[in-house]
């Protein structure tokens, strides 16, 4: 599994509840952008449409050997999500609860070679919820830290 990008801010901003596995609907442009990491999840996020899943506002560069071409190209337009019927449902139901959406995590190609991208179910951390992650984060780092030097010497 080769990681192309991930959304690392998402971890900071959200509280993920669960994780699926969706392919992506690509141009070959964009997928020779993708082999040489021109991808940027930030600010990303998935939207529910009647015919789908759609991935928003993610910019997949151009990839410079087609913009010879001169055929127009949009990096950051929507792009479908090919998930299970049953996924589909399943996020369909849970996403209309109050507070939860759906945001990419990690977009990599498979053993494979086929692009995939991690999204998210999540809801939104408040303030005091980051500080108190933080906190706890810097806790463990601390304690092992301490337990590495205790045993080193």
């Amino acid at each position: 599994m080769t990681t192309i990008a991930s959304n690392r801010r998402a971890f900071y901003d959200y509280e993920i509840i669960e994780k699926f596995e969706a392919g992506m609907g690509l141009l070959g442009r964009e997928v020779k952008s993708l082999r040489s990491g021109r991808l940027n999840l930030a600010g990303g996020y998935v939207s529910i449409r009647p015919d789908g899943a759609w991935l928003e506002n993610v910019n997949i560069a151009d990839w410079p050997q087609a913009a010879k071409t001169g055929v127009p190209y949009e990096p950051l337009r929507s792009r479908k999500l090919l998930l299970k019927k049953s996924e589909l449902k399943r996020l369909i139901g849970q996403t209309a609860q109050k507070g939860l959406s759906l945001v990419p995590l990690e977009c990599y190609f498979n053993k494979r070679g086929i692009a995939k991208i991690q999204i998210a179910l999540v809801k939104g951390k408040r303030q005091y919820d980051r500080k108190e992650a933080k906190k706890k984060k810097d806790l463990t780092r601390e304690m092992r830290r301490d337990f590495a030097e205790k045993f080193k010497a």
